[in-house]
Formats: C-alpha cells, sequence, structure tokens
C-alpha cells in the first residue's frame, strides 16, 4: 500500500513518514505489522481523548442510527449542533454566546475574518510574524512566514504584521484596522506564550481603536492549556475565538463563537453572508457535544497542568535547551534541527511518536491525548531520553 499512498495521495512533502496504520486505540497507534506507537502527538493535538474514545465512538454511531446529512447548514434545527452550540455558550463569558460551526480550523479562520470586517466595516487585517492560521488564501494571507507562501501570491490584500509579545508594534492597530488576529499561544513559531501582559495590552488596543480582538484556539483549545480555552488563563475576553483541532474528538470540525449581536450581521447586508453545506453536519456535532461533555465533566483539563508537571520533571537532559508551553502543549527545544530530527525519527524506530513544528526547526512537539497516563508519559520520556543518550554519543565521536 505504500506505493499506492505515495503514487496515487497528493503529498505534503517528499518525504512523508510513511506508516502503514492497522489500528488505533487509547494513547497507542499500530501498524500493519503489528507494532504499537506511543502517541505523543495526538494528531497534531486533534485527538483530544485519545483513539477511538468510547463516549465519542457511542455518540457517533447513535446518530448514524438516527440521520446524517439532511440539509446546508442553518436551515434546519438539528439537535446535536444546537445542543452543542448552548453548551458551549453556557462555558464561556458573555457576550461570546453563539458559534457558528464549520469543517475545519482554517473555514474557522477565514470566517472569523470575515466577521471582523463586517462588524467594523474597515478591510485592514493584523497578524503576528511566524503566525499559522491554516492553509486556505484568507488564513494563508495572515500567515506570517513568506516562505510558505510567496510562490501563491497574489493573496487578500490590506495585511500587517506584527511581533508577538513586542508592545512597541501595537501603534499600528489604529481606527483603519478591522481585526487583529492571534495564536493564545504562538504554535508554528514553537510554542510562545504571551509574556507581560501582552494579551492584555493588545485587547486594550483593539478597545480604544474600535477593532475585533480575534483569538486562534485551534491548538490551545479544549483543556489542552489547563483551561477549557487558552485565554482563560490571560484574564482577557476576545471578540472572536476560532477553534478546531480538538473541539471533534479526531473528526474534521471547526468553528467560530463571538456575539449573538455580531453573529447575527451574517444574517442581512447581505443575507448569507456565510455559508457552508456540511457545517454543524450532526454526526460530526454529535462528537463535538460528547467530547466537550467528556473534556468538562472530568478532572482531564486540571489533570494536563499536572501531566505538565511530571514532563517538565522527566525530559531533563544535556539535549534538551528548555521545554516551552503549557499544559499538554508542550516542546522540546534542541540546539539544532538536525538533532531535533534525528531524535524525531529515532523515537519513531522505537515505537514513540513525536513530531515537529512548522518554522522552528528546534521543536520536539509534545501534544499527546489529555487521557495520557502518568504511566504512559513515563514510557515515552524514557525513549526520549534513550535516544538522546545515543544522539549525543553519536555527536561526540
Amino acid at each position: 500500500m505504500d506505493n499506492d499512498f505515495i503514487k496515487y495521495q497528493a503529498q505534503t512533502s517528499p518525504y512523508p513518514l510513511g506508516m502503514e496504520v492497522s489500528h488505533a486505540i487509547g494513547s497507542y497507534i499500530y501498524d500493519t505489522n503489528n507494532k504499537k506507537y506511543l502517541d505523543f502527538v495526538a494528531g497534531v493535538s486533534a485527538c483530544t481523548l485519545g483513539h477511538q474514545p468510547p463516549r465519542v465512538n457511542q455518540a457517533i454511531k447513535d446518530q448514524l442510527d438516527k440521520y446524517s446529512h439532511v440539509m446546508v447548514y442553518g436551515e434546519y434545527s438539528q439537535s446535536p449542533a444546537v445542543e452543542y452550540c448552548k453548551l458551549m455558550a453556557s462555558l464561556l463569558p458573555a457576550p461570546l454566546d453563539k458559534t457558528y460551526l464549520v469543517n475545519s480550523g482554517t473555514e474557522a479562520i477565514e470566517g472569523s475574518l470575515k466577521l471582523a470586517r463586517r462588524v467594523t466595516g474597515r478591510s485592514q487585517l493584523i497578524s503576528c510574524h511566524n503566525a499559522y492560521h491554516g492553509n486556505t488564501m484568507g488564513s494563508m494571507s495572515v500567515m506570517g512566514f513568506e516562505e510558505r507562501k510567496q510562490a501563491f501570491r497574489p493573496l487578500i490584500p490590506d495585511v500587517d504584521f506584527i511581533t508577538f509579545n513586542n508592545e512597541t508594534d501595537l501603534e499600528k492597530i489604529t481606527t483603519k484596522t478591522a481585526g487583529v488576529l492571534l495564536e493564545t499561544i504562538q504554535g508554528g513559531a514553537g510554542f510562545i506564550e504571551p509574556q507581560n501582559d501582552f494579551l492584555k495590552k493588545v485587547r486594550a488596543r483593539c478597545t480604544e481603536v474600535g477593532a475585533m480582538m480575534i483569538l486562534d484556539e485551534i491548538q490551545p483549545g479544549f483543556g489542552r492549556t489547563g483551561t477549557l480555552f487558552g485565554f482563560q488563563n490571560y484574564d482577557i475576553v476576545p471578540d472572536i475565538i476560532a477553534m478546531g483541532k480538538g473541539m471533534g474528538g479526531g473528526m474534521p470540525v471547526g468553528a467560530f463563537t463571538a456575539s449573538s449581536a455580531m453573529m447575527d450581521l451574517l444574517t442581512e447586508n447581505p443575507k448569507l453572508g456565510h455559508i457552508t453545506t456540511f457545517g454543524g453536519h450532526p454526526v460530526i456535532a454529535a462528537a463535538c457535544l460528547a467530547t466537550l461533555k467528556e473534556i468538562t465533566e472530568t478532572k482531564l483539563i486540571q489533570e494536563a497542568l499536572e501531566k505538565e508537571k511530571l514532563f517538565r520533571s522527566l525530559l531533563v537532559h544535556p539535549l534538551i535547551q528548555e521545554v516551552r508551553g503549557k499544559g499538554l502543549m508542550l516542546a522540546a527545544m534542541t540546539a539544532n534541527a538536525e538533532i531535533t530530527n534525528e531524535v524525531i525519527l529515532k523515537c519513531q524506530d522505537k515505537g514513540l511518536i513525536l513530531f515537529w513544528l512548522l518554522f522552528e526547526g528546534c521543536a520536539i512537539r509534545i501534544t499527546p491525548p489529555l487521557t495520557i497516563s502518568n504511566e504512559e508519559i513515563r514510557e515515552g520520556c524514557s525513549i526520549i531520553l534513550t535516544v538522546m543518550d545515543e544522539v549525543m554519543a553519536s555527536l561526540k565521536k
């Protein structure tokens, strides 16, 4: 099947990992040789509850027995989507009370950008250098990494960039700005957290000039940083939240949330201001509802911070310069990309799945399911340290 994988399925890079998957359960993925791999990546933060989570699987099966797709988004009242949006409103601070369901994180970003322009009547969008918000044309336009987008220009106009945690740059946010889009914790740039109340200062500047503050919670969201959403760690409330990845327990989904007053503007002038065929799909919405209930009705969110402490206590090695991030959104930083590559690939050989970050070549991604056990954390970290010992020995030769 590997040859067919390369021949018939479009690839994202010349060198895919190419593991032929047989099945996955809990914190483990199995290949067709029945070799098991401890998963420290969780589908790049998407499999919040691990693989084959029982509550999510049952919700999918139950909904399949009732109905699947019946109408384009927003015309029929379908209980999984309605219940999900109602529960989300109860868990978020005012005025964030209305959610638009879409199919992916990048679509959530697209909708958020459109909403900011619709609310303000302005065109300028501001994002951050080294930001990643998805790969559709609008999302790529606010990607702060020219190497990845230069081949696809021209992109949408009137976009400017600031540097994350640089307060001087906030002067670029003016009365011409429709929206300021930030990752709550910068992902592709290296899991960089906001410092010195940076998000509060962005919030204040946006309020001052009437710009919309949009937070990309696609990676930090759904319990990964010790709160339901990352912004709740920083004592602010954005105007718009974009979400995805861990929202569906491994199913493809995204959403953006704002106030009713703002979101209702998409229904007129023009009508159908934002539309999607499969957004709010009842089977996907049922998976999202089960995922959200499992996260909020258990201690998984609080445990994420305890598991972070365990990771930090174990990941001590001369090759690890620092561990960045929060909760179970962590990156072990090495001195260079060559070391990082060797560690990731050798760990896979030994049965541990790690991965890269988009723009920071020195980072080793560690974003396991929230359900990972302390024993599994110790098992995986032991593999990392063993591999690092081997790498360090080879460097000394």
